[in-house]
This record gives structure tokens, sequence and C-alpha cells, in this order.
């Protein structure tokens, strides 16, 4: 799954993705295709590096509706971001 674990392989959260070999774009398109596959109520653990990627991927989750429970290091430069996908939005009917 190249950077994918499931749910069992994952310590506390229902996805875990990897993206600390990619640059910006690609850790956000890489994040943003996990979050796609994520089902409301749904956790997932993002490892990533700092610079760019740390302060792009987190913002760009947030920016599409998406919960920020933790961001802490993991070890040199290596960062765990863990993001919870939010319950749908109702939608409001017009009369």
């Amino acid at each position: 799954m190249d950077g994918v674990r499931t749910r069992q392989e994952a310590t506390i959260a229902d996805h875990h993705l990897d993206i600390t070999a990619y640059v910006c774009p690609m850790t956000f398109v890489r994040a943003k295709l996990l979050m796609e596959r994520m089902k409301p109520g749904e956790t997932a653990e993002i490892l990533l590096s700092g610079g760019d990627s740390l302060e792009n991927v987190p913002r760009s989750i947030w920016e599409h509706g998406y919960q920020i429970i933790s961001l802490e290091p993991e070890s040199d430069d290596i960062y765990k971001l863990i993001i919870k996908k939010p319950p749908p939005v109702a939608k409001m009917s017009h009369y």
C-alpha cells in the first residue's frame, strides 16, 4: 500500500500515512488521497518532515474541515500529526 497501514497495524488511529520521503506538493496530495478514503469520525496518523510539509500539510488539512487532534515531534525532524474526519454537514432544504 506504499506507506499506508491498516487499522490493525496502526496504534490508535484508523489510518496511518508516512509522507516523510515526499516534498510539497506531493505531501498534501498523498494526505488528500488518504482523507478521501476516510469515513466520518475516523482518525489518521500522518508522519511528516519539518519545513514546508510541517507548515503546509496541517494548514491544508484544517482548511478542508478536518480536525487537528495533535501535532507532536516524533524524532529528529519527523512529526506525528493526528487528524479526524468531521461528520457530514446536514444540508438545509429551501422551501
